[in-house]
């Protein structure tokens, strides 16, 4: 055993802080919500003629075509969320829906209010690399008007000495095509469901006509039946909530010359058009040897949050799917990367105050937890959780957890699980690893640092974490000197 040593002294914070940049911007649809507003815009748009709407087109163009990397395509996609409200739509020009299209758009800087709470993992390419070194992605929150949150990327090499290469951030930034799941799980439809208080009789109608997997169209078509049935009258807050499930089930696939750094997970659908929390990103092992990425994330609507996850195999194609059941009550959780005694097993904050653990058969449903840790420092006495999944050493399961002491001060911890049976902390730090330092306390949120993964590179632990809710920072720790200094449980 070591000789124990000033937490403190254990942490090397890189020099590299990783900011926003509001050039970085995307295009939106801009769309009134009043359909009269709309028609008016339409008439106003199509009242010039061919030679002014194409010098109107010519100077949008001059001034926003370096911006996106087709702007043409984007403003024609624009056209088309409107274009039912064109009268003789067929008669009119190219020109003039390329022109509609930029008055329907607006453009949205992802970054300009902050880029936090990463999480990082080994990049799915680790060819060509020099001994030593390994690809990584990091996932953050960037955040820009209206405080909505996205999921942004960067990439680069970590080489033996530590040393981070970041890949070149590309000006471009894109947001991805959208299709729905080709088919949806009945079964699970009907869980979530009763787990929104939405399961009564309209729904009931409407997936009683449904097969045991069926497409986005016949749900559609069956909802319409239920509309046009004179001798029923279906609650409208069902049929809300249904297609509100429908849309947060859905496909984006980025186009294939994008570079990972151009691709950002905007909100989609209505249950997170408010924001995109906190993706816990994790590259987990199935028992056949499969690789996958998978990750939580935390959708907010404005009034309610969801928990969701993301499926890809090559952070080009995602799949978004909400989670189901009681222990996806609350924020923060964190698979881990592999099945325990044939389990799936992920960490949770169900009662937005202790860390809980929680087993499942299955991936999209959870039940309630097993209490795994409560506040007991002072730094950690208003609330706890994870900064991240779980890491596997030879020693345990190390997990980095965040605590909120007095004065909202946000801090970093550490907690061993035992690898067998990961309900019992089998060591802890018993002070902060991490506490905001006086640069890192001054942001939009005070004296906050907080992360949302990590990973071992070479007996290192390499934490990349957010400062006050405005930029990121990234620490490097020894492993082992880390456990020596934890304190075992009795």
């Amino acid at each position: 055993m070591k000789e124990a040593v000033d937490i403190k002294e254990l942490v090397k914070r890189k020099k590299i802080k990783i900011v926003g940049d509001n050039s970085r911007v995307i295009t939106l649809p801009h769309v009134p919500s009043k359909i009269p507003r709309i028609n008016n815009i339409i008439k106003r748009v199509l009242q010039f003629s061919e030679a002014e709407a194409e010098k109107q087109l010519e100077k949008t163009l001059f001034l926003f075509a370096d911006r996106h990397r087709d702007l043409e395509q984007l403003l024609m996609r624009h056209y088309d969320r409107i274009a039912e409200y064109v009268v003789k739509k067929e008669s009119i020009s190219k020109t003039q829906k390329l022109l509609l299209g930029a008055y329907f758009t607006m453009e949205y800087s992802i970054e300009s209010a902050a880029l936090f709470n990463p999480s990082i993992v080994l990049h799915p390419d680790q060819s060509l690399l020099p001994e030593g070194s390994v690809r990584f992605i990091m996932s953050l929150r960037a955040t820009g008007e209206g405080h909505i949150s996205s999921i942004v990327f960067r990439s680069g090499i970590l080489d033996k000495n530590m040393s981070f290469n970041f890949d070149s951030v590309s000006d471009y930034v894109e947001t991805p095509i959208m299709v729905h799941d080709p088919f949806y799980d009945i079964n699970r439809f009907r869980l979530k469901l009763k787990d929104l208080k939405a399961w009564n009789e309209t729904s009931k109608r409407i997936l009683s006509s449904l097969p045991t997997f069926f497409k986005h169209e016949e749900l559609r078509n069956s909802i319409r039946d239920i509309f046009l049935d004179s001798d029923f009258s279906a609650d409208s807050w069902t049929i809300t909530t249904i297609h509100w499930l429908a849309d947060s089930n859905y496909k984006i696939r980025f186009d294939d010359d994008t570079a990972i750094s151009e691709r950002v997970i905007f909100p989609i659908s209505a249950n997170e058009s408010k924001g995109i929390e906190d993706a816990r990103f994790v590259k987990f092992t199935h028992e056949n040897g499969h690789e996958i990425y998978y990750a939580t994330y935390t959708a907010f609507n404005g009034r309610r949050i969801l928990s969701q996850f993301i499926e890809t195999q090559d952070f080009q194609t995602f799949n978004m799917i909400t989670l189901n059941g009681e222990g996806v009550k609350n924020k923060g959780m964190a698979l881990f990367p592999r099945k325990i005694n044939g389990k799936y097993a992920m960490l949770s904050r169900q009662d937005g105050e202790n860390n809980f653990i929680t087993y499942s058969d299955d991936l999209h449903y959870w039940g309630e937890g097993i209490l795994l840790q409560e506040p007991k420092q002072p730094w950690e006495f208003i609330q706890i959780g994870n900064c991240g999944s779980p890491i596997e050493t030879d020693k345990g399961w190390l997990v980095i957890t965040h605590g909120v002491g007095n004065m909202r001060q946000y801090s970093i911890g550490v907690i061993l699980l035992d690898l067998e049976d990961p309900t019992k902390i089998i060591a802890r730090l018993e002070e902060p690893l991490l506490t905001a330092d006086e640069e890192e306390r001054e942001g939009y949120v005070p004296n906050v640092i907080y992360s949302c993964g990590s990973m071992i590179v070479n007996d290192k632990l390499i934490l990349p974490y957010a400062m006050s809710d405005v930029a990121t920072r990234i620490a490097i720790v020894d492993v082992n000197d880390l456990i020596d200094n934890m304190k075992y449980e009795a």
